[in-house]
């Protein structure tokens, strides 16, 4: 049944219920689909067959005996190699961790298993997960299924290449700046960012082992699939309170209000007026309100007043440079990583857009750094949440767009990005449209809503209110039926 690697994570749990298929058939199907394209992909950097096989046996053995462990029961999943997997090595694509071996699961981890999912192995990322593209200094770099000279994306390009080419059907990401949103976008599938403290991080690097827990806000852990509802089941198994993460908070998961699409009003924008997007990006994302607008909805093109975008992403730089500063060791080797981007975000790229996005100007506060900087950080961070807060209050939802550009071709790490003809620096080109959610905290979902003239996905950012996560997919889905679904890259099939 070669068919099996595109079915659904919630499909495959079913077809395994009913005794429809095995859990040892499924997991060879996705083995045998890894066999064949990962080695062009590299997706995948550390495969655990044995060990999935073995679980796989379990799982039938188990389900023979009357006997379900969960939802996922022996579905094989992939887990973005930035999480800690029980005896299983997990590096972040960081030379120093290249030989890490945990001892426990991080909880989202932990609870897929308690699901009953079978995991087959870690997927690739970029390093410690701080670039858009996927490169690391341990593995070969990740290539987009759709065109292996273009970039899947970062820092989960390995984690939406394995699903966009059904070498698995779930993985699990987070997103600090977009490193859930821009990989769904440039593969043409389906990401989750959460609520910013909705599901637990604990367990999750790139606080290298042994140094303190920094990252305690914008950074979230979500999952990609190719499905919303495989999203929504995802979501509802990983997200809540955690005894690892006190600040994760005991706050229920909603109840989806259950509104058609000719009740919802829906406000939409297809470029900040600053970084301008591709022009097939505005002209599908156009497409989107008029197709919504003919089914019924309300759409109105809308920005929130006073969206100052330049200060929005120095907010969003300052807090991340005191969010980072101490989660790695500062060794020559990370120094000279680091000077590298901000000097190729400083220098390369149209001269405002530069300014735009130059973090080099936050050279002085990061070499030295005072606890009021850090206050001064989340005070300016509490006031814009609440500002959107209350922007976003008459709205269903916010679409918007995912990047400036679909997918590039693989270069430098943090070098330049054509835009029609236009050189943008990397970190405005591909984090303009989603830093601002980290910063405020508010969920999004990226769906699939077409493809280039060149064949490469392009995706659309919905943008919905904090803690309604369910009643954001449940919109998701409702607007996904009017505007496309998932197809799978030719050649994988």
């Amino acid at each position: 049944m070669s068919d099996l690697v595109f079915r659904p994570a919630r499909q495959l749990a079913q077809m395994i219920r009913d005794r429809e298929v095995s859990a040892v058939e499924v997991l060879e199907a996705h083995l045998a689909q890894i066999d064949s394209h990962n080695a062009s992909l590299n997706a995948l950097c550390t495969l655990d067959a044995d060990q999935a096989r073995a679980t796989a046996r379990r799982a039938d053995a188990a389900l023979a005996q009357g006997e379900a462990w969960g939802a996922l029961h022996g579905v094989p999943v992939t887990i973005k190699d930035i999480f800690e997997t029980a005896g299983l090595r997990t590096t972040a694509g960081y030379i120093p961790l290249k030989d890490y071996i945990p001892a426990q699961d991080a909880t989202v981890v932990a609870r897929l298993r308690q699901a009953g999912a079978i995991v087959m192995g870690k997927t690739n990322l970029a390093e410690l997960a701080g670039d858009y593209q996927s490169t690391n200094s341990l593995f070969p770099r990740v290539n987009n299924p759709w065109n292996l000279d273009y970039t899947p994306g970062g820092s989960s390009g390995g984690s939406a290449a394995a699903i966009a080419a059904g070498l698995s059907p779930f993985d699990l990401g987070n997103d600090i700046a977009g490193s859930i949103r821009q990989p769904a976008h440039f593969c043409g599938i389906y990401g989750l960012k959460p609520t910013d403290r909705r599901v637990s991080t604990a367990g999750q690097i790139p606080e290298v082992p042994g140094m303190p827990l920094c990252l305690r806000h914008m950074i979230t852990v979500g999952c990609f699939a190719r499905s919303l509802d495989d999203l929504r089941l995802g979501f509802e198994l990983i997200a809540r309170a955690d005894r690892r993460r006190p600040e994760v908070p005991p706050v229920p998961l909603d109840v989806p209000s259950g509104r058609a699409l000719a009740s919802l009003k829906i406000a939409w924008i297809d470029q900040w007026e600053a970084v301008p997007v591709a022009t097939e990006i505005r002209s599908a994302l156009q497409s989107v309100a008029q197709q919504l607008s003919d089914a019924g909805a309300q759409v109105e093109a809308w920005m929130p007043r006073d969206f100052d975008l330049s200060k929005i992403l120095h907010q969003y730089g300052r807090l991340a440079a005191y969010l980072n500063i101490y989660a790695q060791p500062v060794d020559r080797y990370n120094l000279r990583r680091s000077v590298a981007q901000i000097f190729r975000t400083a220098t390369q790229g149209d001269r405002d857009l530069r300014r735009l996005g130059d973090f080099s100007r936050l050279l002085p506060e990061l070499l030295n750094p005072s606890l009021k900087g850090y206050f001064e950080a989340l005070t300016e961070r509490d006031v814009f949440t609440a500002q959107l807060d209350e922007a976003l209050e008459p709205w269903d939802v916010w679409l918007t767009p995912v990047a400036a550009t679909a997918a590039f071709t693989h270069r430098p790490a943090w070098s330049a990005v054509d835009v029609d003809g236009r050189p943008y620096p990397h970190a405005v080109a591909n984090g303009a449209y989603t830093m601002p959610f980290n910063l405020s905290g508010h969920p999004a979902v990226v769906i699939p809503i077409g493809l280039t003239q060149q064949g490469l996905p392009i995706g659309l950012q919905i943008v919905g209110q904090r803690w309604r996560e369910l009643e954001l997919l449940a919109i998701a889905q409702e607007i996904e039926r009017v505007v496309g679904r998932f197809h799978h890259p030719p050649g994988y099939s």
